[in-house]
């Protein structure tokens, strides 16, 4: 049998770069001028969202390698109880590169290889989480993309009429390390609830 893959060290690992993320802010904030912050916040966003994708990655290739039921029952095809994490892996991101689009694309993402009832897809779909998942991906793309679209969706994510850069929104208010804060809260949950 495929070993386990270990959940709850996946979201222990995703506090910690959380954590190492704020230390680089504040470090930041007191050695550098204003332009080079609005850049470190906008570094920040783009850190965190890798890191919360590559969680998510772990979580759902860890779900998949300990039940398959789900990915059964939507494909029709009768996979063994267990797989190997590589081929979870393959299976989750179909042989490229992990992503999902908001909030309710990452819902979309996970309820393809779990039961609605399923602790992952239930933390996700809590309303204490959604402006900040929201937010994590309109803003990481208005960062990584400074187009006028993903600008609009960053706007109708921190529902504001007119918003600068991503990173001068983010430092405004400490509003990634509220962000932080919130993701660190998703993934103790996480750590609580996952069975390994």
């Amino acid at each position: 049998m495929p070993r386990k893959l270990g959940l709850k060290k996946s979201a222990l690992e995703f506090m910690q770069e959380a954590l190492e993320i704020r230390a680089f802010l504040e470090m930041a904030k007191s050695s550098m001028s204003d332009q080079h912050v609005t850049w470190a916040y906008e570094y920040g966003i783009l850190r965190l969202y890798r890191s919360f994708e590559a969680l998510m990655l772990d979580l759902l290739v860890g779900a998949l390698n300990h039940d398959t039921s789900a990915i059964s029952q939507q494909t029709g095809i009768d996979f063994p109880k267990h797989l190997t994490a590589e081929v979870c892996e393959y299976l989750v991101t179909n042989g490229k590169g992990f992503d999902f689009q908001g909030r309710d694309g990452l819902i979309k993402t996970i309820k393809r290889f779990v039961q609605d009832d399923h602790y992952l897809c239930e933390v996700v779909k809590q309303p204490k989480y959604k402006v900040t998942l929201e937010q994590l991906s309109a803003l990481r793309n208005y960062a990584a993309h400074d187009s006028e679209h993903a600008k609009d969706r960053a706007k109708n994510a921190v529902d504001q009429q007119k918003i600068g850069t991503a990173g001068g929104w983010l430092k405004s208010e400490d509003r990634l390390e509220k962000i932080i804060d919130k993701l660190g809260e998703f993934a103790r949950e996480i750590e609580e609830r996952a069975p390994y």
